[in-house]
């Protein structure tokens, strides 16, 4: 063990993916813009209404009586996670350094046969991630039960901001149904899903609250975000939204994750308050070799960070404040709409 963890999700700071975008978009009819649909009323009932024991990223839940109206099955699942991996650039190459360093961790809300395909694709132990656990093998709808459920769709499409009809449909009709029996324990692991997560990895790494990095992207991370925070870590929002821009304190907006490497690199071999003076140093002066040199950052990692922005156009690493806050959201939806497309950068 060593004596600091990282954590990172997984969509947005490792993958381009929205796995489960992807799968709706490609198994159900009109799926994607079903997703959409879905994703914006998860937003607003975690965000606005608040809902009681309800966690970000429910999304995940709220799609799976559509899977099943398709009789999509985990191979399904699996065959299509295998062979559309799309990772952010030097992803694999953080992680590689990471297991060298640190106790190295994903903890995302995507389901796990997604999540077993990105452990294998980036050499990372399985055993070490955290993700919601579905399994369709399971469940065998009526032809009743998919017709009911294929009316609701149709209901959602044609009335895409009606929340009082979608509250009727997955609080009252959908939780009469025979399948809800197999997916009402379906946890989902986002926002305090997340946090549970990370007591578990300090509990099993025996380390103290404040030798956490935490890196998300999207509302799912703002509780783990807020933890770290809190708790005198480092939290980082990677291409993020304005929801972990407003409770992490660094922003990394970057089409390459060796700038992630970078910070972790820094904060391995010193502590938090390096890091902050690091990045103070990083937007106040010109020479940035001087800089890496001075900080002693790892020498593969800052020839991959040279190599890989040899432009001179580097990326944007910076201590988020009130400020500069809405420069920062900007730059970075920007690129998390350039590198992930609009339809996976949009969502929350």
């Amino acid at each position: 063990m060593f004596e600091k963890s990282f954590i990172t999700d997984c969509e947005g700071p490792l993958t381009l993916n929205d796995n489960a975008f992807e799968l709706a978009a490609n198994f159900i009819e009109n799926g994607g813009k079903l997703f959409k649909i879905l994703s914006l009323y998860d937003d607003y009932l975690v965000d606005i209404v608040k809902k009681e024991n309800y966690k970000a990223g429910n999304t995940l839940k709220l799609i799976l009586p559509f899977f099943i109206a398709e009789n999509l099955k985990n191979d399904d699942l699996i065959d299509f996670s295998q062979k559309h991996i799309y990772s952010v650039e030097d992803s694999k190459f953080l992680l590689t350094y990471l297991q060298k360093v640190m106790n190295t961790y994903i903890v995302s809300t995507s389901y796990g046969q997604y999540i077993e395909a990105i452990s294998n694709y980036m050499n990372l132990p399985f055993k070490n991630t955290f993700y919601t656990k579905v399994n369709l093998d399971n469940i065998t709808p009526t032809v009743q039960e998919i017709n009911k459920i294929n009316e609701f769709k149709q209901l959602i499409l044609e009335n895409p901001k009606d929340y009082d009809l979608f509250d009727d449909i997955f609080f009252s009709r959908i939780t009469k149904m025979d399948i809800y029996e197999k997916i009402k324990n379906v946890e989902v692991v986002g926002g305090q899903g997340k946090k549970l997560a990370i007591d578990q990895i300090i509990e099993r790494d025996n380390i103290d609250k404040d030798e956490i990095f935490y890196i998300g992207d999207s509302i799912t991370d703002v509780e783990p975000l807020d933890f770290a925070c809190i708790n005198n870590g480092i939290s980082v929002s990677f291409n993020g939204n304005e929801y972990p821009l407003k409770v992490a304190e660094i922003a990394i907006v970057s089409p390459s994750a060796v700038a992630t490497a970078v910070i972790a690199n820094i904060y391995v071999n010193y502590d938090k308050n390096k890091v902050m003076e690091f990045i103070k140093g990083y937007n106040n002066l010109n020479d940035y070799e001087k800089l890496f040199d001075d900080y002693n950052v790892d020498g593969e990692i800052k020839n991959r960070f040279f190599s890989f922005f040899n432009s001179g156009k580097y990326p944007l690493i910076e201590i988020i404040n009130e400020s500069n806050f809405d420069e920062i959201l900007k730059a970075s939806k920007e690129m998390r709409n350039n590198i992930r497309g609009k339809d996976i950068g949009g969502l929350g």
